[in-house]
């Protein structure tokens, strides 16, 4: 990439407080430049979504940002939250996954009660206490909109919830643990249209206490729910901006035969 002529780049100026940002970061799978050189700013209590055509690097970047990407592939530069560079090689990466915390693409529940689900990651970070347990089994799930739907039933297995509200109890899971960052790898991609939008007003709600990054192959799902997009092509972040500004009036021209379907 560093050898190539490269398209022509925007980012706009963020004048909110930033949760986290990288400087410099590169993925390399053995001699394959998966993502280069990219520095992005996150803002704080907001959704971002990442965008971009399969294979652009949206997918590996966010996986970086919980250290996911450590035995597969090499990861250089810097990813600041707060004043911590989480990933030099010294970081306690299990600490790391308590304040920023990931849901996958497809649900993937424990094969547990729904109750167990929330509480067992809590009891192996040493939380005993079982009021405490079963207030932040509670709110996680009040969080996430499920607990009216769940709460007669807690001991039910986890694997009999539907797509969308196993995916949700992912989402709970992960806020249990109080992280301030919750990374999403196209979380409603396996989900009907109707568990998507209760997704989707889960996360509205959400923003309001957690910084959500969001990688969507989904151009409405994306101008919907977030308020900054980012959009990557071949393992550059070509523009960041405003939701509104992405989708209305792009800088770049590559970002504006993206998101109006004259791609490729």
């Amino acid at each position: 990439m560093s050898s190539l002529v490269r398209p022509p780049h925007y980012f706009a100026p963020l004048t909110t407080p930033s949760a986290l940002h990288t400087v410099d970061l590169t993925v390399t799978y053995g001699e394959k430049e998966a993502l280069y050189a990219t520095s992005l700013t996150f803002p704080q209590k907001k959704i971002t979504s990442l965008i971009g055509a399969s294979g652009s690097g949206k997918s590996t970047f966010l996986r970086c940002l919980n250290r996911l990407n450590d035995r597969v592939a090499t990861v250089a530069g810097q990813i600041f939250y707060h004043d911590w560079d989480i990933n030099h090689p010294t970081t306690n990466v299990y600490a790391l996954r308590r304040e920023i915390g990931m849901v996958f693409q497809r649900p993937n529940p424990f094969y547990k009660s729904i109750a167990e689900n929330i509480t067992f990651a809590l009891k192996k970070n040493g939380l005993t206490d079982k009021k405490l347990l079963q207030e932040r089994l509670e709110t996680s799930l009040k969080d996430v909109a499920l607990w009216d739907e769940v709460k007669d039933d807690l001991t039910k297995s986890a694997l009999a919830l539907s797509g969308g509200q196993q995916q949700r109890l992912c989402i709970a899971r992960a806020l249990a643990l109080q992280p301030e960052i919750l990374l999403l790898d196209e979380p409603a991609s396996a989900l009907d249209p109707i568990s998507t939008a209760k997704l989707e007003e889960t996360l509205l709600r959400l923003k309001k206490d957690y910084t959500i990054i969001m990688v969507t192959h989904n151009m409405q799902q994306a101008a919907r729910a977030s308020d900054y997009t980012a959009f990557f092509q071949l393992g550059e972040v070509l523009e960041f901006d405003t939701t509104t500004q992405i989708f209305t009036a792009p800088h770049v021209q590559l970002t504006e035969d993206y998101v109006t379907g004259h791609f490729g």
